[in-house]
C-alpha cells in the first residue's frame, strides 16, 4: 500500500536473539515515476546496496544496530536518505541487548513533508528537516531485518497527521 506524505508510523518492537539489525523503510518510491514493484525498476534479491543505492527513493531508519561489534560499542539510530545511501541524521539508540529488553518497545516515525522525527517509548532520537531540492513524500512502508537477528513486531499502525 502506497501512504501519503503526512503520517505517524508507530509499531511494537522485542528484540529475542542477537546480533543483527532492524530497520523502516518509508516514503519509498521506484525513480523516474516507476511503482516501486514495477519491472521497469531493476530486480532485488534482498543485497541491502540494491536497496539504497539502486533505483529507488527512500528514507530508512536503522536502529537496533547490534550486529557488528563497532555498532555494539557504540550504538546509534541512522537515518538514510537513498538513492545514495546519505547519512542525514543520528541519534543514540537505547534499546538494550536482547538478555535486558523486558517488554515491547514502541516505535514512532514522523514523516510531515521535508521533516523527520524518530522515537523510542517516547523520547526523540533526532529529528531531520530535509533542506534539498528532493524531498520525498507519498510511498510505500518496509522493514528489515538483518540475519541472525530474531525480533517481534506488534501493532503497526500508520495515521495520517
Amino acid at each position: 500500500m502506497e501512504f501519503p506524505d503526512g503520517i505517524r508510523i508507530s509499531w511494537e518492537f522485542l528484540p529475542l536473539a542477537e546480533p543483527g539489525l532492524a530497520m523502516v523503510f518509508f516514503a519509498a518510491t521506484g525513480q523516474g515515476g516507476h511503482d516501486l514493484f514495477s519491472p521497469g525498476l531493476a530486480a532485488r534479491t534482498g543485497y541491502y546496496p540494491q536497496y539504497h543505492s539502486g533505483d529507488i527513493d527512500a528514507l530508512h531508519v536503522s536502529y537496533f544496530r547490534h550486529k557488528h561489534e563497532s555498532e555494539r560499542a557504540f550504538r546509534t539510530c541512522n537515518l538514510r536518505k537513498s538513492a545514495g545511501f546519505e547519512l542525514v541524521a543520528q541519534g543514540a539508540d537505547p534499546l538494550p541487548p536482547t538478555e535486558d529488553a523486558l517488554d515491547f518497545y514502541r516505535m514512532e516515525v514522523v514523516k510531515d513533508g521535508p521533516r523527520v522525527a524518530f522515537s523510542v517509548n517516547g523520547l526523540t532520537l533526532f529529528e531531520w528537516t530535509d533542506l534539498s531540492d528532493s524531498v520525498l513524500g507519498r510511498g510505500r512502508l518496509g522493514f528489515r531485518q538483518m540475519a541472525p537477528l530474531k525480533a517481534a513486531y506488534r501493532n503497526l499502525a500508520v495515521e495520517k497527521l
